[in-house]
This record gives C-alpha cells, structure tokens and sequence, in this order.
C-alpha cells in the first residue's frame, strides 16, 4: 500500500535567503523532503504526520522581508517516484564521475554511481552535491574514515568508498534519507558504509575527513560536534549555502583554528575545503 504524502508548493520573492529559511523551518515542523524549484520550493510531509496548523510556527510566512505564497496537494509517493524517473537524468562531473538512476546505462567513467532517489535530496544536480563530487574527485581518501553527514541519497558516501575510504558513516535525521541510503549503498555493492538514522547528537566516532552538506544554520549550530569528530590533520568539507554566507561560515571555522583551503563555486552556491 502506498503512503500518501502532502505536498506544498511554495513560491517565494525573493529566492533567497527566503527558500534556505523556509526550507529549515519546514525541517523542523516535521516536513521530510524538498524539491527547490525556479519559483520557491515544494515541500512534503507524510499525511499521517500532517495537522491543519502544521504551518502555524512557520515565521517566514508572517516576514515583512518576503512574500511567500503556497498551494497543497495530496500525493502518492509511487505516482511522485515515477516523476523522478520522467525528470531524472544523468550527470557527468569533471568526465570522472557518473551519476545515474538504474534505468540509464552505464557510462565510460572512472566511477559509475547507481542512485534510486526517491524523495531524497543528493542525485548530484544541485549545485552543493555537485561541487562536493568536486572535492572528493580531487583529494585523497584512500584508508580514510569519513563522515558524510547529511547524506540525502548517499550519493557521497558511495563515492567515498569507490575513492578508497576505510570506513564511512553515514547519518541522516530524515528516515526517508536513512532508508534510501541503505538501498542504494547495497545498490553499489559498497561495504564500508555504515548508516545511521539521526542528527549531531548522533556522533561517536572520529574522523579524517568529514562532509557535510547540509543548511548554513545547521552548519553553524553544529559546528563544534563536528569540529570534536576530526582527527588531527583532517578534513572538513562544507557545503549548503551561498557565496555570500562564506565570511560567517569562516568565521565559525577560524574559532576553532581551522583552516580555509579551496572553495568551488556555481550559481552562487559554494563547497568549501577546511583543514586544521
């Protein structure tokens, strides 16, 4: 039996900041999943988990600064994965690596990523997914533990390992992201990811590297959980907001000594490279 989700479209001026406020407040009112689009974003959350006033405590819908409006509509979630499958083409990056859905044949690249997303965000179109292909295409990971945090699909985390990883968690709070993740890492016959279901709090272990893409406000909360979770000479790769937001991003980084290496850029978007 398919569950049934509800779906809001929102559209937004302008874009941003609005969409990466929104796109948070919708997180912790209990939405699952966001598709960003050219006007705001659609946003889901599964009917059973849905109540009238669900947006009650949404702030930016009563901001001077936006104008934000929104339609609902009840979906089927096998009807919204067959939308996936019509939309969801493949992407190339650097001519090094493949990302692609089962149904697209495979690629003559040096690494071919098999990723089912479902309503998961990470298939490498957007921009931060991309740039963090980027990043881990041009540094080392070989015996390296690592730490994709924020693992959406676990598009990262599988390429981790293809790089020569040792060992890889990979977390994720939304469970939708959690079970995804574990679908496609047996996908790609990877067997050095471990993933788990949860947030910052959820961190035990140290790392040599560490990913997270995630929102910036997220990134600046948990900073120091990260930051705890390096071993010495690490790495910490960030990505999830704009140029703009680069100097607080910094800023969080340089109080505790790390060090800023390398930045990628596209359409405003940034993946920065920390070292301490």
């Amino acid at each position: 039996m398919s569950e049934i989700y509800i779906g809001y479209t929102f559209k937004v001026h302008p874009l941003q900041p609005a969409v990466e406020i929104l796109i948070a407040e919708l997180g912790y009112a209990g939405f699952e999943s966001f598709v960003e689009t050219e006007e705001g974003t659609i946003a889901y959350i599964q009917k059973e988990e849905w109540r009238e006033d669900i947006l009650d405590d949404i702030q930016i819908l009563s901001s001077d600064e936006f104008e934000v409006s929104y339609s609902l509509e009840e979906i089927e979630q096998t009807n919204w994965n067959a939308e996936w499958e019509k939309n969801f083409n493949p992407i190339v990056v650097d001519d090094i690596c493949a990302v692609r859905a089962p149904f697209h044949k495979k690629f003559d690249t040096a690494f071919d990523i098999i990723i089912e997303p479902k309503m998961s965000f990470g298939t490498g179109h957007h921009e931060t997914t991309h740039m963090m292909i980027q990043h881990i295409l041009k540094n080392d990971f070989k015996n390296k533990s690592v730490l994709d945090m924020g693992c959406g699909t676990g598009v990262l985390a599988i390429l981790a390992e293809m790089k020569g990883a040792k060992s890889i968690d990979a977390v994720d709070y939304d469970n939708w992201c959690y079970l995804n993740s574990i679908e496609n890492v047996e996908r790609n016959n990877c067997e050095r990811i471990t993933v788990i279901e949860g947030d910052a709090s959820a961190l035990k272990n140290k790392y040599d590297i560490i990913i997270a893409n995630i929102n910036r406000n997220i990134l600046l909360q948990d900073m120091e959980t990260y930051v705890s979770c390096l071993n010495e000479n690490a790495v910490l790769f960030l990505s999830g907001f704009y140029n703009d937001d680069i100097p607080i991003i910094q800023e969080a980084c340089e109080k505790y000594l790390l060090k800023f290496e390398e930045k990628f850029e596209r359409n405003h978007w940034v993946a920065l490279k920390f070292i301490n």
